[in-house]
């Protein structure tokens, strides 16, 4: 990102707010126009950012969300209240998961504002809509006063870059062309660390890793998003440190390097990667969220006293816990320190290599056997977008061989995720071949944003898991109940409905077997693939999740 801020003279507001999105790196930007923001629209068609358009706002927000985890930063646009309120929950996400996104929205103008008319699009007041965003982001401006309005918008997109979680902008429509006569120039305050801080916290971590016995790296998302996949690995490298990875930061490092272990999901993930987690003296948690899903449903049994916990939000060793330390500072400079660690380290699991696919042509096709199949079709710069439920859970057993090339809201585990996100992925980088793994019910929700693929003529590949319904749900809460179905559709002819692209239905192993190598021939346009499952059917990640959830999920309450 350019930290350098561009000539005011003569820009208007929304010109100045194009060039500062461009400052950062966003070449392109998702969304929907409607009449507030028609003439900011104009303006971004004008300029070098490359328009999107998504057939839902929420389409539009999972499609930022993932262009910002791949690119570095992401943006949309929409219209007011109708479209901004419409994208709440692909903003709340990218909240959740720290994700940089840059959520812009037209608004009635000012002059239009005197004595408070009742204006179409608007809820209880002119201010309802920047109050719910300002829950849901790390900052936000209205932009409304020309004397302000560029200091804002420089304050609100460092915000983004810094905290890397959304931003909201709010310009009323007759702002986008005024010209402030002055504005006064933003000075960011770059972040550091207290440089005494983060020396006792260096020499701390790593008198523990020298002297532990058996240490271990555990990695989160956060050593994507803030670019430390390099350092990581250097860590790594250097003293022979064997590495796991939480569900949320799958693929942050490939997946085939030689220390990497696998994912640590406590009692759902693998025992042997479990067990040696779990019995190491010195466990180095860089970028990790402990959440419910990370840390198998609580299954986890992570010793404080043996942890290193260091996030963009908190740094502990042990009991002590070290205030105004940032995560990149901390990470390298234990690069930097040259750690000594005990050899030879206890041997890890980390030749995990599968055994060949041997294709069974006429069995009928499993979830299991499909991510089998599907595993060694992946290549190194494919990205696979997993949705929720076992389309996510299935997928943790593929061998992610880049960085960044597994998106899921393995967290926030919103449904309806990835087909958008594939064509903000696809946008963000079109060399690679993106790969979608999803149910049939989030698949109904935001399915119809494959028309943009074909409008795009993107070689995107989407796997439909036909299972009739909400099969992750059909585990947690057993029963014969109607509210986990849903209607059939036939994905297969989706394309001759959108005019374009290539259906194919499944049933075998040797039809999926057939259907993928065509679907990964075609470079024409996306390719949707039906694959019929047995209801019943699931991941063994799956149905362990539902062993340790369903008491939960089921209970009823005490009072």
């Amino acid at each position: 990102m350019s930290s350098s801020v561009p000539n005011k003279q003569n820009l208007s507001i929304g010109q100045y707010l194009i060039q500062r999105l461009q400052d950062y790196g966003i070449d392109d930007l998702f969304g929907i126009p409607g009449d507030y923001v028609l003439s900011f629209y104009t303006m971004l068609e004008e300029s070098p950012i490359n328009t999107v358009g998504c057939t839902r706002e929420d389409c539009a927000g999972f499609a930022a969300d993932a262009y910002a985890r791949i690119h570095g930063m992401g943006a949309l646009c929409v219209t007011y209240c109708v479209g901004g309120l419409s994208v709440c929950n692909s903003i709340a996400g990218a909240y959740a998961e720290k994700s940089p996104v840059v959520l812009i929205s037209g608004s009635p103008g000012m002059r239009e504002r005197i004595h408070n008319p009742l204006l179409h699009h608007m809820v209880r007041n002119f201010r309802t809509q920047y109050d719910v965003f300002e829950k849901l982001c790390v900052a936000g401006a209205e932009l409304n006063d020309p004397q302000t309005a560029f200091h804002e918008i420089d304050r609100v997109l460092a915000a983004c870059e810094r905290f890397k979680r959304p931003v909201y902008l709010e310009i009323p429509r007759d702002m986008v062309h005024v010209q402030p006569d002055a504005a006064p120039r933003y000075q960011p305050s770059p972040p550091h660390s207290d440089s005494r801080a983060l020396a006792e916290a260096v020499e701390e971590a790593a008198l523990r890793i020298e002297s532990a016995r058996q240490p271990v790296l555990l990695l989160g998302v956060e050593v994507h998003r803030f670019g430390l996949q390099d350092a990581v690995l250097q860590l790594a490298e250097s003293t022979g440190i064997p590495m796991a990875a939480t569900m949320l930061g799958k693929g942050v490092v490939a997946e085939t390097h030689s220390q990497y272990m696998g994912l640590y999901e406590g009692a759902l993930g693998r025992q042997e990667i479990t067990k040696y987690v779990e019995s190491s003296d010195c466990v180095i948690m860089l970028g990790t969220f402990m959440t419910d899903i990370n840390l198998g449903i609580y299954t986890a049994e992570l010793d404080i006293s043996n942890c290193i916990y260091a996030t963009s939000e908190e740094l502990r060793i042990r009991h002590h816990h070290y205030h105004e330390v940032r995560l990149e500072d901390f990470v390298c400079a234990l690069v930097r320190r040259g750690l000594k660690v005990r050899s030879p380290l206890p041997e890890a699991p980390t030749d995990w290599k599968k055994e060949p696919f041997e294709l069974r042509s006429d069995e009928a096709i499993s979830i299991s056997r499909l991510i089998r199949r599907l595993d060694e079709q992946l290549e190194d710069d494919t990205i696979v977008i997993a949705d929720i439920g076992d389309a996510l859970f299935a997928s943790t057993e593929l061998t992610t061989r880049g960085r960044t090339e597994f998106l899921s809201p393995a967290y926030y585990t919103s449904m309806g995720f990835s087909v958008p996100a594939a064509l903000g992925a696809q946008v963000a980088r079109p060399e690679a071949r993106v790969v979608v793994v999803v149910g049939d019910g989030a698949f109904q929700m935001t399915g119809m944003e494959m028309s943009n693929l074909v409008r795009r003529q993107m070689p995107v590949v989407v796997i439909v898991l036909d299972n009739g319904g909400y099969g992750t749900e059909r585990l947690l809460h057993p029963g014969e109940y109607e509210f986990n179905d849903v209607h059939c559709w036939q994905y297969h002819q989706l394309p001759a409905l959108l005019g374009g692209g290539t259906g194919y239905e499944v049933r075998t192993e040797g039809e999926f077997d057939r259907a993928l190598s065509a679907a990964w021939a075609d470079t024409t346009g996306p390719s949707i693939l039906q694959v019929h499952l047995d209801p019943q059917d699931c991941s063994q990640a799956l149905q362990r999740l539902a062993e340790m959830m369903s008491q939960t999920v089921t209970q009823k309450s005490s009072s």
